[in-house]
């Protein structure tokens, strides 16, 4: 049976978005109604097929097979996504196999936070979700596809892709990953080296060794951060072959899941024997999925702005609240690191994805009956892929956590309410990740060090300022200020500060993502300081008061005190250069945090 709140969230869900989620279904119907490509002008049809060989010309033309969109977000800068090179011509092969066609339909930008952390061009990362989105709606809106394969992995791009992919919502949607890169040096030990850098323990030499013992080959960072949080919530909606998140690249069991994605697009296509558009596969049940699953495995805080963002692209209003009721109720069950000693390879060894989901779904915690990629149930998700000589198949897992360290059944969770917790008082509304965290830093009540920039932290650190129990309250780093950076760098110095005693945490209109670790971190402030947030009034001595088991964020000063004070000036310069320029329109675009930063937003 459907677990009580799981059932109120999504019927909640529904009814707040029903008006939205109708004009959404209209579009989508009347996209669905649309004359097919054969309809198109001669010039038109001409151009789609200049440049195919003769056979795939004839078989467009005719319009009786599925012809299938490539999205893919390849570049060889970002190790996750250079192994997508060679997908196109696979996937192209194994859907002539099934008598479809395909092309190459766009290329959409991909960043690396790991490159642009601390750097300007971290201002761009999270505009870059929607970015995306517009390019994978260029290479689309050529009308002449019945489906589409999405290639990506990391932090903004599959976001990206699927709010993209929502705009088309009538075309059936699998979304293709590469895979992790095999176990380097171990996280925990990169993480120790980055403090110990901090505190000039060890040269810069050694810090770059460590890094690239740690990020040393192609496939993705090992660590459960947003870019391995994207493959799991994929999992949990039902978008990829089942168990295909974290399958290392360049093995022959990648190489079949590859193939399987072909077949169930064309599968799934109006031309195909199952007919599932993507618009009504993503419905409340497939969200209220997304949150219950991030929660469950303590991944990334970015989620917490594209599943709303990715929420209103299918017409729906995911809120806050909504993550923090099913918090009440959804169980820690994994430990990857940093929310544990296990990387993503161990992870998948203990059972991965499929582990939470046959859990969850026990225990009534997911929904189970919805329609996905792969079938009619989420079930086939619960099971894990491996190769009966050449033939792809699944399997059942074990009864028992081959390793309670990494993944615990229900009955004996790591903690019984989900990795994230909603904070609010008057100093707005944020979002705290607690599965890293030791309960005993949950409260932190200190006076406020107050800073509008992460230089000018480590500036006040290195110099020895950062002294006794304090709130590091870093405000101008919201979406309006400047594009809601992630702020990596703060970690090992505030890791430092705890461990040498001090009651620390930190306070922002930033993002931190999936370095949230062992320091209680207030993140996506909202309002922002920029947008006239009570963070822009606050002073250096504030008593702020960060409560991740009482859901409080506050300051202590009476209310008129409060509205009293001058409000701080954002800096200037916050984004000159490095391109930050051509997305000035973004800046004044763009929604709050709690809606998801998007610049798509319509509000309510």
């Amino acid at each position: 049976m459907l677990n009580p709140v799981v059932e109120q969230v999504t019927h909640a869900l529904e009814q707040r978005s029903a008006p939205r989620r109708a004009a959404y279904l209209a579009r989508l119907d009347e996209a669905t109604r649309r004359p097919p490509r054969q309809a198109l002008s001669c010039s038109n049809l001409a151009h789609a097929l200049a440049a195919q060989d003769a056979d795939a010309r004839l078989i467009i033309r005719q319009g009786g097979a599925a012809h299938i969109a490539i999205v893919s977000s390849y570049n060889d800068l970002l190790s996750a996504h250079a192994p997508l090179r060679d997908y196109p011509e696979r996937l192209k092969q194994a859907l002539a196999r099934h008598g479809a066609t395909a092309q190459f339909a766009a290329g959409v930008p991909a960043m690396c936070d790991g490159i642009t952390q601390g750097e300007a061009g971290m201002q761009l990362s999270l505009f870059s979700r929607d970015l995306i989105a517009q390019a994978t709606a260029i290479g689309l809106t050529h009308a002449i596809f019945d489906g589409a394969l999405y290639l990506g992995v990391c932090d903004k791009i599959v976001p990206g892709l699927l709010i993209g992919a929502l705009q088309f919502g009538h075309l059936p949607a699998v979304f293709v990953p590469a895979g992790p890169m095999h176990s380097g040096l171990a996280n925990k030990d990169k993480a120790a080296v980055r403090q110990r850098y901090v505190r000039g323990e060890v040269s810069r030499e050694e810090l770059l060794a460590a890094e690239l013992a740690a990020y040393h080959e192609a496939g993705t960072c090992t660590f459960y951060g947003t870019a391995n949080t994207n493959q799991l919530l994929m999992e949990a909606m039902g978008l990829h072959v089942p168990g295909s998140a974290f399958v290392h690249p360049y093995t022959p069991l990648r190489d079949a899941l590859t193939d399987e994605a072909a077949r169930l697009v064309a599968r799934n296509s109006p031309r195909g024997e199952r007919y599932l558009p993507v618009g009504r596969q993503i419905d409340a049940r497939a969200l209220v999925n997304a949150v219950v699953a991030l929660l469950a495995s303590g991944g990334s805080t970015n989620h917490g702005l594209h599943l709303p963002a990715i929420a209103r692209a299918a017409g729906y209003t995911l809120t806050w609240e909504d993550f923090a009721a099913l918090s009440r109720v959804v169980p820690l069950l994994a430990r990857v690191y940093p929310n544990g000693a296990a990387d993503v390879n161990q992870f998948q060894a203990a059972g991965g994805p499929a582990w939470l989901i046959r859990e969850l779904l026990g225990g009534g915690l997911l929904h189970g009956d919805v329609p996905t990629a792969a079938g009619e149930t989420l079930a086939d998700y619960a099971r894990e892929p491996w190769l009966d000589g050449e033939r792809l198949a699944w399997r059942e897992l074990p009864a028992q956590s081959p390793a309670p360290d990494i993944v615990r059944p229900l009955a004996s969770p790591f903690l019984t309410e989900g990795g994230l917790c909603l904070l609010q008082g008057n100093l707005g509304r944020a979002m705290l990740k607690t599965s890293a965290v030791d309960p005993a830093h949950w409260r932190v009540r200190a006076p406020a060090r107050v800073f509008a920039s992460e230089a000018a932290v480590q500036a006040a650190y290195q110099a020895g300022e950062l002294q006794g129990d304090l709130v590091l309250v870093v405000r101008f780093q919201g979406p309006r200020a400047n594009g809601m950076p992630e702020l990596h760098k703060l970690m090992p110095l505030l890791a430092n500060l705890q461990a040498a005693g001090q009651r620390v945490a930190l306070v922002t209109d930033g993002r931190l993502s999936g370095a949230s670790g062992q320091v209680p971190a207030a993140l996506h402030v909202t309002p922002e300081a920029a947008a006239g947030g009570a963070l822009a009034r606050l002073r250096d001595g504030d008593l702020i008061e960060v409560d991740a088991e009482a859901g409080v964020l506050r300051v202590e000063l009476e209310p008129s005190q409060l509205a009293l004070r001058e409000v701080a000036a954002a800096p200037v310069g916050l984004a000159a250069g490095y391109g930050l320029e051509l997305f000035a329109g973004q800046r004044r675009l763009v929604g709050p945090a709690d809606r998801g930063a998007s610049i798509f937003d319509e509000g309510d």
